[in-house]
């Protein structure tokens, strides 16, 4: 389990936000956040109020990160750069996440080191963590005025023997009644481009390897690019097989063995090879994992 709760005992009644602050030692904007997700428990009752008087049985649901050993390829006093495994999450999705990168990211670096952008679970690759809140401010403000750059290698369906600028708006869903996907192609959607540049041709699979560099950073944008250009992700559960299977996969409905068939992979074929940032010099990072050579992972897709 990934949550523990730590308990207290409070004789005299005090205000919940100050035993969360000067007992239990949480800053201000911690506790907050405590209160917020139902954290606190009172005597057995979930705390609802920052501004309540509490005395008695405390009850304080905390994070416990663990590891499962880890470790970043490069680091600097303020970063760090870990190489995701396929199948890991990063942020845990409930109380019962046995184990994400933010556990490792917590175990090693401590409570105020976080995650600074997302990658899928199934994408394998780099993801750039910072070891304290300043530097979290830092490099998320660089990603947005677009001073970190990444380049990420895919097999897609087919065979693209030309470099592409895939220049579409993607937009979020927010009515999901019809359709399940998060992102989709519209008109009224973010600007959103990513180069596409073929790197070889794999006959017997009839699969392209391909490198894709996002000039922006929308949800989704490598994955749903490439279907909108007929050359979809092998692997990919959602984007790339038809709404109705996809909507089956979201559901949990569809096996591993269907996966495989509809999609040519039993994971999505997409990896972080590389990312370049400024840190008192440029620096170009690249994965150590040899992604051109899953090739073996890819099966002959039947159309």
């Amino acid at each position: 389990m990934s949550y523990k709760i730590m308990q207290y005992h409070v004789k005299r009644k005090v205000k919940a936000f100050q035993f969360l602050i000067h007992e239990a030692g949480f800053s201000m904007k911690e506790a907050q956040r405590l209160v917020d997700r139902k954290r606190v428990i009172v005597n057995g009752k979930k705390l609802t109020k920052k501004s309540a008087w509490i005395s008695g049985e405390i009850g304080i649901i905390q994070f416990v990160p663990n590891s499962q050993n880890l470790f970043p390829i490069f680091q600097t006093p303020d970063l760090a750069l870990f190489d995701k495994p396929s199948g890991v999450l990063i942020h845990p999705t409930s109380q019962k996440t046995d184990y994400s990168l933010t556990h490792e990211v917590k175990f090693l670096f401590g409570p105020k080191a976080n995650i600074t952008h997302r990658i899928d679970k199934e994408t394998s690759g780099l993801v750039i963590v910072a070891k304290d809140r300043k530097s979290e401010r830092k490099i998320k403000r660089a990603f947005e005025n677009r001073e970190i750059n990444k380049g990420y290698l895919a097999f897609v369906r087919g065979k693209l023997d030309k470099p592409l600028l895939i220049d579409e708006p993607i937009l979020k869903n927010r009515d999901f009644s019809e359709v399940k996907l998060k992102v989709y192609i519209h008109p009224d959607g973010k600007p959103s481009q990513t180069h596409i540049y073929p790197l070889r041709y794999f006959e017997a699979q009839d699969v392209t390897l391909v490198e894709a560099v996002p000039l922006t950073g929308r949800q989704h944008q490598i994955r749903l690019h490439l279907f909108h250009v007929k050359h979809p992700i092998v692997g990919d559960p959602i984007y790339g097989i038809s709404p109705k299977d996809a909507a089956r996969y979201l559901d949990g409905l569809m096996s591993k063995e269907e996966r495989i068939k509809l999609t040519g992979a039993r994971r999505l074929m997409l990896h972080a090879n590389w990312i370049e940032f400024n840190y008192q010099n440029r620096f170009k990072i690249y994965s150590r994992e040899d992604f051109a050579n899953k090739i073996n992972l890819c099966h002959k897709i039947q159309l």
